[in-house]
């Protein structure tokens, strides 16, 4: 398979012109590796035990080549954290001299000494987009929204059906699960998904430790209040009922913090218009998955399993747009937030960029009575944010898991498959 172009490839360009060091983290198999080998003109990667007992006995050894140098999963020997700093300071060229990546959080956090400020940038990398993928047809650009460029809209879109998202969604955005047999494409993700948990022989004692099955009694509890704005204590709670172990406060977290730890959970935090009304806006997080496939797994669901499950997959569907529209946003150097207050008005997505624009988008399957409804809390929220002296959006929109691309009086309706940044 050919290498597709990442638009986390911009960003690395930029922060490797004013950091030392710059850091891409992510999940296992997003292609951190892969990408990062454009940039690099040496690497060396800590993928086997010997070489992770070299990089923790001579860490600056392991420094020592051709610039730019690839430190692959660096995490296995924390210690080169606070070794490049010192190579960053004895150097002349202090620019875009390394490139780490990482698919978890060092073995012991306490370890590093420093915070990198000033030499070390750190990127977040996702796996692949519909559009990075080449299976979004990228008619209608997010950019092109804000910059108001689109004013009519109209595509059929007849040949893609919601099993086409749902595959999409069971196979995920992983590199290496992008095959032309569909069947085989979701089989290579469960394996990945599989591998995920595997912790037996891990060098990171904080996962050794982790017992599997409760692991996954998290991950599957997560994967069932995926989109919700469920409470910790209602997945610890979640996970009790299912099991008839104890499981303290500090244990619930430590389990929490192992998944967090290999990027695989991705809240979104809650957006604060500040209203000058009463209304409170509701702060708890809405809890998501870095990727659909993932969660997916966790509830054994298939493509099919989804079309006979409306209620999940419009949940699901909501956590893998959430997904793309955050890769796309942080192009344009916006953000994804949700919003919903004590008044019960929630929105899906509000996507603030950092020049005080936004957007109001809602999220549904793409029948009718979804649109309606869709179509009815963007307005009252829009509605509401005039009324606070709040600016207008720059555009109001609906994402669908298929059906035609067209514009409903002022809102866009915009199937998943047919946008980029």
């Amino acid at each position: 398979m050919s290498y597709l172009k990442r638009y986390v490839e911009e960003e690395i360009k930029l922060n490797m012109k004013i950091s030392g060091v710059v850091l891409i983290v992510g999940p296992k198999w997003c292609g951190k590796s892969t990408t990062s080998k454009l940039f690099v003109k040496s690497s060396y990667i800590l993928d086997t035990k010997a070489k992770i007992e070299l990089a923790n006995f001579d860490p600056y050894g392991v420094l020592i080549g051709e610039s730019p140098r690839l430190i692959d999963e660096w995490q296995f020997a924390p210690d080169l954290w606070n070794a490049v700093r010192s190579e960053i300071d004895s150097r002349d060229e202090k620019k875009g001299q390394f490139i780490f990546t990482g698919s978890s959080t060092p073995v012991d956090k306490k370890d590093i000494f420093h915070n990198g400020a000033g030499r070390i940038s750190k990127i977040k990398m996702y796996p692949l987009t519909l559009a990075e993928s080449l299976d979004s047809k990228g008619i209608v650009s997010l950019n092109d929204l804000f910059e108001k460029k689109i004013d009519k809209l109209f595509y059929q879109n007849d040949k893609y059906t919601l099993l086409d998202t749902g595959f999409y969604m069971c196979r995920g955005g992983w590199p290496e699960s992008l095959v032309d047999d569909r069947k085989l494409a979701v089989l290579k993700t469960k394996k990945y998904c599989n591998t995920l948990f595997d912790f037996e022989n891990s060098p990171n004692t904080n996962f050794r430790n982790k017992k599997k099955d409760i692991l996954m009694m998290l991950v599957k509890s997560y994967a069932r209040n995926i989109s919700t704005e469920v409470k910790k204590t209602t997945l610890k709670r979640d996970i009790l009922e299912n099991d008839s172990r104890n499981l303290d406060d500090d244990t619930f977290d430590s389990y929490l913090e192992a998944l967090q730890d290999l990027y695989i959970f991705e809240d979104i935090e809650h957006w604060n218009p500040n209203f000058r009304s009463k209304t409170s806006v509701i702060t708890t997080p809405t809890r998501h998955f870095v990727d659909t496939s993932i969660a997916l797994w966790a509830l054994k669901m298939s493509p099919s399993d989804l079309l006979n499950d409306p209620k999940t997959f419009g949940l699901m569907f909501e956590d893998f747009a959430i997904k793309e529209l955050k890769v796309y946003s942080k192009v344009l150097d916006g953000e994804i937030r949700h919003y919903r207050d004590n008044a019960g008005l929630e929105c899906d997505a509000v996507i603030h960029l950092e020049d005080g624009r936004y957007a109001l988008i809602e999220i549904k399957l793409g029948d009718k009575e979804g649109i309606k409804k869709g179509c009815k809390t963007l307005n009252t929220l829009e509605k509401k944010l005039l009324e606070s002296d709040h600016k207008a959006p720059s555009f109001k929109a609906i994402i669908t898991a298929s059906g035609m691309a067209y514009k409903l009086e002022d809102i866009f309706i915009i199937p998943i498959n047919i946008l980029k940044v």
